[in-house]
């Protein structure tokens, strides 16, 4: 009764065991992993398509992400060519190239990004170190260099950490930049400066277009009233010879009445209405009020 108890239990134990079997034979890969098969901790082949694959039973499988991942390292001083300090955080973009390699070497990713920081420190500090400050902070922009220093260093740094731990540095940048406390006033001081410069150069150049335009402004202006002037002149010496033709015809036609209206004209600029005159018995003025002409 008891081996009939046990052969009920064969099948069930057969269909576990089966179900294990497939468990441990086939596994899923997705579009963003490696797997890594390993043979009793030996790493045998690197499966890199997604969809469903197959391995022996006794044969591990170990998932690695390849997307990039992106590593902070600590905020760290640096020294330029120049003798400045530096702080500077910055974050490196970095993916498994071979995980074979990289298990072999590193291991996890834990530890791939110690043996990325001691690379990137390494390499940024060198990198400085062959740059003066101004190719780091400068209010010019022809004067960073920044940008082609980084991707110097990516390019070296990724090439180094390929070939030693199956990783790919991607791309180094810088996050955030500050200068030590000590530095911060002489470099605020250059900057104040150049500033300054540049004001009195924009201030020097704008006195000058100043200076052009009034000059030229008065040279026009001397034109226009010399002109003005020149045209004045003929004009009033027209009107002073048209008015001499007028007084001549005038006077050629009735010399009294031309005398007489002049005289009128005289007196009238002379004499107003607070003028006394004491005229005498035989004055011209006289005989022209009383009789309304001059003696002949």
């Amino acid at each position: 009764m008891i081996a009939e108890r046990h052969q009920k239990y064969v099948p069930a134990a057969g269909f576990v065991l089966g179900l294990l079997l497939v468990w441990q034979t086939f596994y899923a890969v997705r579009e963003t992993e490696f797997v890594l098969v390993t043979q009793f901790g030996k790493p045998m082949y690197t499966v890199t398509s997604a969809g469903l694959h197959a391995k022996w039973f006794f044969q591990n499988a170990t998932f690695f992400d390849q997307r990039l991942r992106v590593y902070n390292p600590r905020p760290s001083e640096f020294l330029t060519r120049d003798k400045k300090n530096l702080v500077i955080e910055s974050y490196v973009a970095w993916r498994i190239e071979n995980p074979q390699r990289f298990v072999e070497t590193v291991g996890d990713p834990v530890a791939a990004e110690m043996r990325l920081h001691d690379i990137v420190w390494s390499g940024l500090s060198a990198a400085l170190g062959t740059h003066d400050l101004e190719a780091i902070i400068s209010p010019s922009a022809e004067a960073v260099k920044a940008g082609a220093m980084l991707d110097a260093l990516a390019s070296t740094t990724g090439r180094s950490a390929l070939a030693e731990y199956g990783i790919r540095v991607v791309d180094v940048r810088i996050k955030r930049l500050n200068l030590p406390e000590q530095n911060k006033q002489s470099v605020y001081a250059r900057m104040r400066a150049e500033r300054e410069r540049i004001a009195r150069q924009y201030r020097a150049e704008g006195e000058e277009q100043a200076l052009s335009i009034r000059a030229d402004a008065d040279r026009q202006r001397d034109e226009i009233v010399s002109a003005a002037y020149k045209e004045a002149e003929k004009t009033k010496g027209e009107g002073d010879a048209e008015a001499t033709r007028v007084y001549s015809a005038a006077y050629s036609k009735n010399p009294r009445f031309y005398k007489l209206l002049r005289t009128l004209e005289s007196y009238k600029k002379i004499f107003d209405d607070k003028t006394t005159a004491i005229l005498s018995s035989d004055s011209e003025l006289l005989k022209i009020l009383m009789r309304g002409e001059t003696a002949q």
